[in-house]
């Protein structure tokens, strides 16, 4: 029998498989057995190139952390923090069902902590202290994790009749699921805009931050 042109098994295809169930079935859904299935080999093959779930959580995390840009901190610290949250924001946005795992933190991720370290030591060289460093990366994180794990406009029920009585309040909320993707774009934007805004007035009072 020839060998197939292509190996059945790659951490690629790995990766790959394992965000499809994540991002249709969800977190929980995953597991080394059921993965195995959908890729057509046994669970034991797939230690071959990750140990166990937990480890392959935290390569998938990676992954998807090596494509936030935190290149803006080398112009000045508001382009740093703009361009890294949105990068940061589209990265999980892709992938809403893994962000609570990743929202529990770097751990030993290396494209996490490289990030971190680069926002941090950014932060700082532009005059921040080490304490409001601290607490910027923070607050982006609160922002980013926030609005990538669901959508606020999604989560209204598109039936006019189940506000208009005894919601008078919301009586246009029944149109809001139709135009999610743009409300929480731009409500993602609002918040950032109003956040840096509030930096910008915080770091010309303090001249340095404290």
């Amino acid at each position: 029998m020839p060998r197939p042109s292509q190996p059945l098994l790659s951490m690629e295809r790995i990766r790959e498989c394992a965000l499809e169930i994540i991002d249709t079935a969800g977190l929980e859904a995953l597991s080394m057995r059921r993965l195995a299935e959908r890729l057509g080999v046994r669970a034991a093959s797939l230690y071959n190139y990750v140990p166990n779930k937990d480890e392959l959580l935290h390569d998938l995390a990676n992954s998807m952390m090596d494509q936030v840009d935190v290149s803006g901190f080398g112009s000045d610290w508001v382009t740093g923090v703009t361009v890294w949250a949105r990068s940061y924001h589209r990265a999980l946005a892709e992938h809403p069902n893994l962000v609570p795992f990743i929202a529990s933190g770097p751990a030993r991720r290396e494209a996490a902590l490289r990030r971190a370290d680069a926002v941090h030591g950014g932060l700082v060289e532009a005059g921040w202290s080490q304490r409001y460093a601290t607490m910027i990366g923070a607050s982006v994180k609160y922002l980013v994790v926030g609005s990538a794990m669901g959508s606020f406009a999604g989560g209204f029920v598109d039936d006019a009749e189940i506000y208009d009585e005894r919601f008078p309040n919301l009586s246009r909320a029944h149109l809001l699921r139709s135009h999610a993707a743009e409300i929480d774009h731009a409500s993602f934007e609002l918040a950032l805009h109003a956040f840096i805004e509030g930096l910008r007035r915080r770091y010309t009072e303090t001249d340095s931050a404290e």
